[in-house]
């Protein structure tokens, strides 16, 4: 299989919060990536924008160190990134000010895609944006991309869009959530638009359930303070979760087209029931292994904050009435791995009735870590002894199917700013998208609120709070071993 690597147009690429933490771990190191690749033409240029007074030099420096911590060792070419630090620029910047913009404006070409990346606090986009307009630096054809959170409920949602849409058309917002950049996410759209083996069996009639899983090992160390406001429920179910689910239960879009797409993503989120109270589980991890808990990261010994959710979601309409879709993340727990596994349902009729060993097939979607697919199906176990059945794996690991070839595949963050370097916005959160997540996620945040509910404790290293086991349990399933 031959990679075919396909040069953007030249840009200006302005990285706002460009000496920040997401900057120096993701973007910067990112696009040097892309650059090893040889999608940039010669004429690209990055330009680095943060309050420090540092110079040309000062900055190509800092990205320099960024790269070698950040990219893997047999990635890292000399010559490659002497050429990548060469177009690399910086201007200080007062976000709320006037200082800088004046350089800013100075160094843009008219001639090129300009494209400016909000990696700063959400306080700070309208700031940005107006100076932006005010001082002439982005036109109608520039983009801005903004990072999550996207507001903290429906109400704060609303006004960051409307202040962006005071300076920029909707057509120019680029709401980046990196989930969506994964391979195997737009995978699972080709797997099921691109297959008739699969879409027509893609609904209630034959799927029993849809479970989706965002495990972490890491606690809150370092952020107890913002994801103490935040929780499991903001931080990843309204978002992350919420987009994975979409994209596994919208109806196939009449083009490869990216409003299309968001249509149809934002039919399944309005069509979404409330969750009923007894269908959602909070977790709260606790001290062990030599490990401060929750509430120490948290520095609030009262918190009632999550780092754990499980819930059960219906969707009402005709492809998927009587299919629950089971979502659970949570912070410090027995591995790190994402997961979509779609089950199916039994056979109509079994012709093995004194056969043992019958599982359900399983459909199953690893995002990260070692991203692929595989398939779980039923065979007979050799030998003799009678008809004993036996489930095996029909594996497609990126990795092993793809060869080095899949050391190349871009990862999420360079794949979407290529994409805004493109045009194109299929991968990205749309307005209404937004503000229909925030709709249906209000009311359960509120309903735990009023009843003051409290997150149950779980162990670290464990597989979260017992009563989540409980939910799937009542239910006659459970939870997919996550290892």
């Amino acid at each position: 299989m031959v990679s075919r690597v396909i040069p953007v147009e030249d840009f200006d690429l302005v990285v706002f919060g460009g000496t920040g933490d997401l900057a120096r771990r993701k973007i910067l190191p990112g696009l040097y990536r892309r650059f090893l690749a040889g999608q940039m033409t010669a004429e690209c240029r990055i330009i680095g924008a943060a309050r420090g007074e540092l110079s040309d030099d000062d900055f190509r420096a800092m990205i320099a160190e960024a790269i070698a911590e950040f990219v893997p060792a047999e990635r890292q070419d000399a010559e490659a990134i002497a050429g990548f630090l060469a177009r690399l620029r910086y201007v200080a910047i007062d976000a709320k000010g006037d200082g800088g913009w004046g350089e800013l404006k100075a160094l843009m070409r008219r001639d090129v895609v300009c494209a400016f990346y909000f990696s700063v606090a959400p306080s700070l986009f309208g700031d940005i944006a107006l100076r932006l307009k005010q001082f002439g630096i982005a036109d109608d054809n520039a983009r801005i991309v903004v990072e999550k959170p996207f507001g903290r409920d429906l109400a704060s949602a609303k006004a960051l869009n409307a202040t962006l849409a005071q300076h920029f058309h909707e057509s120019q917002i680029y709401r980046i959530d990196h989930y969506l950049g994964k391979e195997t996410v737009q995978n699972l759209m080709a797997v099921r638009f691109a297959n008739i083996l699969f879409e027509p069996l893609w609904k209630s009639e034959y799927i029993d359930h849809v479970q989706i899983t965002v495990a972490e090992t890491v606690g809150v160390e370092g952020r107890g303070a913002y994801y103490d406001k935040s929780g499991a429920m903001r931080d990843m179910v309204q978002n992350h979760m919420m987009q994975l689910l979409c994209l596994i239960a919208m109806e196939p879009p009449y083009h490869f087209d990216p409003d299309a797409v968001r249509d149809e993503k934002l039919k399944v989120i309005r069509a979404l029931d409330p969750v009923l109270p007894q269908d959602i589980v909070r977790g709260q991890y606790l001290a062990g292994n030599g490990q401060g808990g929750y509430v120490e990261h948290s520095e609030n010994p009262q918190s009632r904050t999550e780092s754990y959710v499980a819930l059960k979601a219906h969707i009402s309409n005709w492809r998927w009435k009587g299919t629950p879709f089971y979502l659970r993340t949570g912070k410090r727990l027995r591995a790190r791995a994402s997961e979509i596994a779609i089950t199916f349902r039994e056979p109509p009729h079994s012709i093995f009735d004194d056969a043992t060993g019958w599982r359900e097939n399983v459909l199953v979607i690893r995002l990260q870590p070692d991203e692929g697919m595989n398939m779980m199906v039923m065979i007979k176990e050799p030998g003799p002894g009678g008809m004993r059945l036996t489930q095996v794996p029909l594996d497609m690991t990126f990795a092993d199917a793809l060869g080095p070839e899949a050391e190349d595949v871009p990862d999420a963050y360079e794949r979407l700013i290529m994409d805004v370097i493109r045009g194109n916005q299929t991968l990205f959160m749309r307005g209404d998208e937004v503000e229909a997540a925030w709709a249906w996620t209000d009311p359960i945040i509120a309903g735990w609120e009023s009843r003051g509910d409290k997150p149950q404790g779980y162990d670290s290293g464990s597989s979260g709070p017992e009563d989540a086991l409980m939910l799937m349990h009542r239910d006659g399933r459970r939870w997919r071993d996550i290892r």
